[in-house]
């Protein structure tokens, strides 16, 4: 009989990384108008290889025209070029689906994150 290796999508080590990413994600607010807010987005051990600051933001876009089927579109925009690879997909993707729930919680939301070849599109419905 011919038995098929199994490989892990994500490894015991990733998972722990995720963990660690996800408990320590920080955001601080910066801008906010009547449709719109923008947060600094901390995750540890990344950040703006310029500042050194934030390793991204999310850009959150709010439809306040009293149509509760409209989606909130939410950018994130992540600028550590270490996130930005395909090795580092299942913390971003954690650290994304975290921001979406902190910042917007359960509200209709499509998700667009610009992390170089880990950029992709997400529609999160509740």
């Amino acid at each position: 009989m011919d038995k098929k290796k199994i490989t892990e999508l994500v490894t015991p080590e990733t998972e722990e990384k995720i963990e660690e990413l996800v408990q320590g994600l920080s955001f601080t607010k910066n801008f906010r108008s009547a449709t719109a807010e923008e947060w600094y987005v901390f995750l540890p051990g990344y950040e703006d290889p310029k500042t050194g600051g934030a390793a991204g933001k999310a850009i959150i876009h709010y439809n306040l025209m009293g149509n509760r089927d409209v989606f909130i579109n939410t950018t994130v925009i992540i600028d550590d070029p270490a996130l930005h690879d395909s090795p580092a997909y299942p913390l971003l993707y954690a650290a994304c689906d975290e921001l979406v729930n902190r910042l917007v919680g359960y509200a209709d939301t499509l998700l667009s994150v610009h992390a170089g070849e880990n950029s992709y599109d997400a529609e999160y419905k509740r």
